[in-house]
């Protein structure tokens, strides 16, 4: 059976449950809400400006397992020191925070976050130095590609419909 034809057999016999809906809509608001935080340091896109999208994941053979939705979770829980309050504070449930912890954790060969239960001051969660060390690391990188593309941009500035003066004309450089 062709492949189109199995998902539209797949669409037919599989109801997709309003949980399962919403579920997919928040993940898209949460990654929206991640590209919006990542996007307020930088200015705001004028039109007729060449400008630029970023997001990098790292990945594990094929499993993403850190970009900038989950380098926003750490720093909702380094500011809040807790996950429950930096689920609230991104929008997300408790359950999908520590899910998203506890694969972090899995995943790194140390810890990201440490927890600690109940007790007199209701317990709470941090970052470990580990966790730190890779967000700064993260944060390095990005502002590198960062300062590599915008040296690019004004070249793709000539391109643009409302800039006729300066298009390169030469080929474009290699890469090495």
């Amino acid at each position: 059976m062709p492949a189109e034809r199995r998902r539209r057999k797949a669409d037919k016999t599989t109801p997709v449950s309003p949980e399962a809906r919403s579920r997919d809509a928040r993940a898209r608001e949460l990654l929206a809400s991640a590209e919006a935080l990542e996007a307020a340091g930088k200015p705001p896109a004028q039109p007729g400006v060449a400008g630029y999208d970023l997001r990098v994941r790292v990945r594990d053979g094929e499993t993403p397992v850190f970009g900038p939705g989950r380098l926003t979770l750490l720093r909702a829980i380094e500011a809040t020191g807790s996950i429950s309050a930096a689920a609230r504070r991104m929008g997300m449930s408790y359950r999908r925070a520590w899910l998203l912890v506890e694969a972090m954790n899995h995943e790194f060969r140390e810890p990201l976050v440490t927890r600690h239960i109940g007790g007199v001051s209701g317990g709470g969660a941090a970052l470990t130095p580990f966790a730190q060390n890779l967000a700064a690391h993260y944060d390095t990188l990005i502002n590198e590609i960062r300062l590599l593309l915008d040296a690019h941009v004004p070249t793709f500035d000539a391109y643009l419909k409302g800039d006729r003066t300066g298009i390169p004309d030469d080929e474009p450089p290699r890469v090495r």
